[in-house]
């Protein structure tokens, strides 16, 4: 069963251990570009909420940017156009890593600045008739309820950001894909349902790295929802 399905090339040589490696590389650049999207997302999300004209109008054309350009023509444009443009010697690592945070800080700021403003007014109020102060309003009122609304849809964003990751295999990064590409490429005459079995190895190591973040994300939510009301 398991030549049949193509599950057994992954136990010759040292296929499987080459596929986790590979894993591994995607997983490298998804928490670098998870981290510096949510850091610097919180961030500018916060600014954004503040509704100034000018930061507001600037990010729309940076969101539109994001949203509308396929993330592998960013990578193309980043590694293969403005490294060559500007005389910059750029690694494919560090170049998906800009990319991916680049499209993760646009979506985590929108989803921050929504979810910011979507507090009643009457909860600033409030909190200023009780003498707090702007600092105060957001970390013990403004900020615990944004979370609650914030977190599933930036679960979404991590696990989408995870996913996607596997574009870095045009630039040349020998990441999961890219192994089980060439895994399969070998074995062609001795295994030829291999792509099977690789692609579905893939599949379960995605759905294993995915999964558990979920899990997360309804945990929180129901713990916020008990602890908030």
């Amino acid at each position: 069963m398991a030549e049949k399905l193509g599950f057994d090339i992954l136990l010759k040589g040292n296929n499987l251990t080459r596929l986790f490696a590979g894993m591994g590389v995607a997983l490298r650049i998804s928490v670098i570009s998870v981290v510096i999207s949510l850091g610097l997302g919180l961030v500018l999300g916060t600014f954004l909420s503040m509704k100034k004209p000018v930061l507001n109008a600037v990010f729309s054309v940076y969101l539109n940017i994001v949203r509308f350009m396929p993330q592998l023509v960013l990578l193309f444009i980043v590694y293969f156009g403005a490294t060559k443009a500007m005389s910059i010697n750029l690694e494919a690592e560090p170049a998906a890593v800009i990319v991916f945070s680049f499209w993760g800080i646009a979506e985590m700021a929108d989803l921050v600045r929504a979810a910011l403003i979507s507090i009643p007014v009457g909860q600033y109020e409030s909190s200023m008739a009780l003498g707090l102060n702007t600092l105060q309003t957001y970390v013990y009122v403004i900020i615990p309820q944004a979370i609650r609304r914030l977190i599933p849809q930036s679960i979404n964003l991590v696990t989408r950001m995870i996913k996607t990751t596997s574009l870095v295999m045009m630039i040349g990064i020998v990441e999961v894909l890219k192994v089980g590409q060439q895994i399969i490429e070998a074995g062609r005459k001795t295994s030829p349902n291999a792509a099977f079995g690789v692609f579905a190895t893939v599949f379960l190591m995605y759905f294993l790295v995915c999964w558990p973040i979920s899990l997360i994300s309804k945990k929180l939510e129901k713990k916020w929802e008990n602890g908030y009301g």
